[in-house]
Order: C-alpha cells, then sequence, then structure tokens
C-alpha cells in the first residue's frame, strides 16, 4: 500500500519520475505473472538455484577447513588472517575476470564467483566463532581427558556454533551476489539473465519483478534452513528456550 502510494504521489500527482523509471507493486505483480505464465521464471529458478547451490556447498567446505586451520596453526593466522579479511572486501564482480580467463563463459566461471564471494566470510566467522568459545569450556574438557580433535569435534566447534551459522547466513547473501554478477555476464538462463533482459528492454518493471523473487527466495531460505538451524543450536546452547 505504502509502494502504490509513493507510485501514484511520485508519478501520477507531483510528476517527480516517470512511470518506466520507478514501477507500481501492480505492474510488477503484472510482471511476474506474464514471467510464470511462460514459465521463464520456474525456469531461471531452477538454474540459478542450482548454481547457488553448488557453489555454496563448495565455499562451504572451503570456507570452514579454512577457519579451522587459521586458529589450529598461529602462522596461518599471523599471516593470512589480515590477507582473508582484505579479499572479503572485494565485491564479487571483481573475480569475474579471473573467473572467464581461467574457465570461460561457462557454468565453472559462474560458481567460482559464487563460492569465492562467500568463502572468506563464512571462514571468519567459524575464526572468530572458535576464537571466543569461553575457556573454561576448554580447561573442563581437558581435565577430563579431551586433546587433539576429540576436544575440537565435542566442545569447540559445538560452543563455536551460533558464530559459524550467522557466518553461514552472511555467506548465502554473498553467494547470492555473486550469482547474480555471474549470470548477468555469462549465463543464458537464470535469474541474473531475466533481470538483464529487462534492463535491454527497459522493462523496469521486469527489472523490479525479479528483484522481488530474490528477496522472496532469500527469506524463505532464511526462515526454513538457516533460521530454524540457528534457533536448534541455540536452544543446545541454552540461549533460547522453545
Amino acid at each position: 500500500m505504502i509502494w502504490e502510494l509513493v507510485y501514484k504521489v511520485g508519478v501520477d500527482t507531483l510528476h517527480i519520475w516517470k512511470p518506466y523509471t520507478f514501477p507500481s507493486p501492480i505492474d510488477v505483480i503484472k510482471s511476474i505473472w506474464s514471467l510464470i505464465k511462460d514459465n521463464t521464471l520456474g525456469i531461471a529458478v531452477v538454474v540459478s538455484l542450482k548454481r547457488l547451490i553448488e557453489g555454496y556447498l563448495v565455499s562451504l567446505i572451503i570456507g570452514l577447513a579454512l577457519g579451522l586451520l587459521i586458529v589450529r596453526y598461529k602462522y596461518l593466522d599471523e599471516n593470512f588472517s589480515a590477507l582473508i579479511l582484505g579479499l572479503q572486501t572485494l565485491p564479487s564482480i571483481c573475480w569475474l575476470p579471473f573467473a572467464i580467463l581461467w574457465f570461460g563463459l561457462n557454468e565453472k566461471s559462474i560458481i567460482f564467483v559464487i563460492a569465492v564471494g562467500s568463502i572468506f566470510a563464512i571462514a571468519m566467522a567459524t575464526e572468530a566463532g572458535i576464537k571466543n568459545v569461553n575457556p573454561i569450556y576448554v580447561k573442563a574438557a581437558s581435565t577430563m581427558g579431551a586433546k587433539g580433535f576429540k576436544l575440537y569435534w565435542n566442545v569447540v566447534i559445538p560452543s563455536a556454533l551460533p558464530s559459524i551459522v550467522a557466518g553461514m547466513k552472511q555467506g548465502w547473501s554473498f553467494a547470492w551476489r555473486g550469482l547474480m554478477a555471474g549470470e548477468m555476464l555469462s549465463a543464458t538462463k537464470g535469474l541474473g539473465q531475466v533481470l538483464m533482459v529487462g534492463r535491454d528492454l527497459a522493462d523496469i518493471s521486469q527489472v523490479m519483478a525479479v528483484m522481488v523473487v530474490i528477496i522472496v527466495l532469500g527469506l524463505t531460505f532464511d526462515k526454513f534452513i538457516f533460521g530454524k538451524l540457528e534457533k536448534n543450536i541455540r536452544y543446545r546452547c541454552g540461549l533460547e528456550s522453545k
């Protein structure tokens, strides 16, 4: 209702902007329905989610392993923590030239951009979560004979899970940005390609429709996957009641 009100006042009443620069929600809904009817949206969502999940799983494995290694080895911590922080500040689109040179204009280049866009966020969250584990937990486990891998697996990692899950959520958002950057450049199908078609046709309603779909997908995954995972972990840690 607020969106429609802003549109009516800005476009129809005050003429602050033109209809083709700021769409009404009704036009966006019509664009979404049109994309659904010809199955363009369904195909784009399936293809994009496939790429996103593949790239995110790669980043999850590498990011968790990298975070654990940095905490485990002091040399890596002293020499690579600042580098990882610096790489995290790079926008995903900066990796596109490397992806194209190394892999060409194909699926591998898109998955690479997705993965590299979220690896460092997950690694930093893992590192921070483990470093902030209460030392009393580690000392208590050590006095009971836990050490090495057993200490990490049963005490350190479970205690750091809230921070790790927060990093996973952040990595998921960065993965979306990498996906859009890759698809807008080289994909033949996907949400990024639909977004580019809307731009090329100067169809702002289609552009906004894709943005709405991405927001809905992001909120859905957060609620039914990351939200439930985070709530379960917080409950097991005694930080939240059911």
